[in-house]
């Protein structure tokens, strides 16, 4: 049976964080899919195809590795999609406490077979995150050691 691993979230940006938990998950499974969610209530500063197109060339170098997008609920792309397993990046005990409630009730929701695996993030990327990456570089600051160079040249155009 192909283990085939789903790594979910908004990445928007997708950070160096993002990208130790891609590189490491991708070792582990025969596949995995990096997927953009769909919050039509957000406004994101890269638009989901843009996103999507971001993944796929920083994770070129990674055969396994294929970039998608999904609306709605979790448990349903993965049980339609026939995910063994999904992967989340933990990097406090913050992250854990809202992750674990979620893969609680998402194992409820899954068919069976199917495991959230949590993996720490590396702790050089431990305080990086999305949000943080955006502040910098919207009040002007370099981002180039947070974010692969091709984000970094993208987040560059996109505050101009």
């Amino acid at each position: 049976m192909e283990r085939k691993a789903l790594y979910a979230g908004s990445f928007d940006p997708v950070t160096n964080g993002h990208l130790n938990i891609i590189e490491r998950a991708a070792a582990m499974y025969d596949s995995l899919t990096v997927a953009v969610v769909v919050n039509p209530q957000k406004t994101g500063f890269f638009s989901v195809d843009e996103r999507v197109r971001i993944i796929q060339e920083v994770t070129e170098h990674l055969p396994n590795v294929h970039a998608d997008r999904f609306s709605g609920l979790l448990a349903d792309y993965v049980n339609e999609n026939g995910f063994t397993a999904v992967v989340r990046g933990l990097r406090d005990t913050a992250d854990f406490l809202n992750e674990f409630q979620m893969a609680q009730m998402n194992a409820l929701l899954y068919t069976e077979g199917t495991e959230t695996v949590f993996l720490m993030t590396d702790p050089a990327c431990s305080f990086i995150s999305s949000s943080l990456v955006k502040e910098v570089a919207s009040l002007g600051g370099d981002v180039s050691r947070l974010v692969h160079p091709l984000v970094a040249a993208k987040i560059k155009e996109k505050v101009r």
